[in-house]
């Protein structure tokens, strides 16, 4: 291996993937060659990364050759076949999927909460970790530091682009067809009617609604991205008891994930002092002036790196509970800033071993 390590991207042309390939350009090189890998169809195409057209490269275990860290932004399943491919080729993979994320002998991580665990990957496998959990998991990983967490209730507010390129598109064109009518959202099935039948990945209207579903559906009513909230919040905090539960909203939102989070800690909590921690976490901004109407929103955090936090407040009717609300782009942090941050990590270590 040269100085500088290959870095393969898999899935470069996808919503994510262009994200990743952005951030390579805006951040500090610490990269040899850079190779663009896709699916057949988004083969030949011509990608702008650190100044350079680069053409993709068609998906295959060639593809590979030569590669020190391949990172994924694919489907589970393509994933799942594909990153064995990468590290039976001597590749380090960093999966954006869900494929690995439970799997007891892959690191799930977050370079702000649990960077020492990144050596620690016998599959040669690091995975990054739900866009939503991601949201949330800077700003709690920090308190639970000082204060020692419980348990967590959890309600989210997920953007239609957490449902792919297809989830904007739907949204967008659901808008559309309801802005011209300022009646519409005033009677019962009134925007089901101006919406109709295509309703893109999600089980409602999202145009001028809330639809109190995200994820597929699991035992006992509840969703998948409810169930990883609660699985990926123990994994990457190392408590595997801890109690969480989470209901997870689809909002009229293009990008930007909103999380609200009630948290309990074994300590008696001060706002002050938490709104300190917060303040010197990495990552992490704290926007909280509720009287100068200054709280995090979604449209301020879309195409930006922190989560932003905000609305923080003792609970009333417990000295060991905060809650607080954070935001985060879902498409950078919640996804291809965590997978480059982790990249770099294990640059760092291959560039010296």
């Amino acid at each position: 291996m040269g100085a500088l390590p290959t870095l393969a991207v898999v899935g470069a042309t996808g919503a994510v993937g262009s994200v990743l390939c952005e951030l390579l350009s805006s951040r500090k090189n610490v990269w040899g060659e850079v190779r663009l890998i896709a699916s057949a169809r988004s083969a030949g195409r011509r990608v702008l990364v650190r100044g350079e057209e680069l053409v993709v490269r068609e998906l295959s275990a060639e593809a590979f050759d030569g590669v020190d860290v391949a990172v994924f932004d694919v489907p589970d399943d393509v994933s799942a076949t594909w990153v064995p491919v990468a590290t039976e080729r001597g590749a380090v993979a960093v999966d954006n999927s869900a494929a690995f994320r439970m799997d007891p002998d892959v690191p799930l991580v977050v370079p702000e909460v649990n960077p020492e665990r990144i050596r620690d990957r016998p599959k040669g496998i690091v995975a990054n970790p739900n866009c939503t959990t991601l949201a949330m998991i800077v700003t709690v990983g920090a308190l639970h530091r000082e204060y020692g967490l419980r348990e967590l209730i959890i309600s989210s507010y997920q953007a239609a682009s957490g449902a792919g390129q297809a989830g904007i598109d739907a949204l967008h064109d659901q808008l559309a067809k309801v802005s011209g009518d300022r009646t519409i959202g005033t009677r019962a099935g009134d925007v089901r009617q101006a919406v109709g039948d295509e309703l893109g990945p999600f089980p409602a209207p999202l145009a001028l609604n809330v639809v109190p579903w995200a994820g597929s559906l699991r035992d006992h009513g509840w969703s998948s991205e409810e169930l990883k909230l609660r699985n990926e919040s123990r994994k990457i905090l190392g408590l595997p008891d801890l109690k969480v539960s989470a209901t997870c909203v689809r909002v009229p939102v293009v990008t930007g994930h909103s999380v609200a989070v009630h948290a309990v800690f074994g300590a008696e909590v001060d706002a002050d002092d938490a709104a300190e921690i917060i303040k010197q976490a990495p990552g992490v901004v704290l926007v909280d002036d509720p009287a100068e109407g200054e709280f995090p929103t979604p449209a301020d955090a879309a195409g930006t790196d922190p989560t932003w936090a905000g609305r923080l407040r003792r609970a009333l009717d417990d000295p060991r509970a905060l809650d607080v609300f954070v935001v985060g782009d879902n498409l950078r942090k919640g996804a291809a800033l965590n997978t480059v941050q982790i990249a770099e990590q294990v640059a760092a270590e291959l560039s010296t071993a």
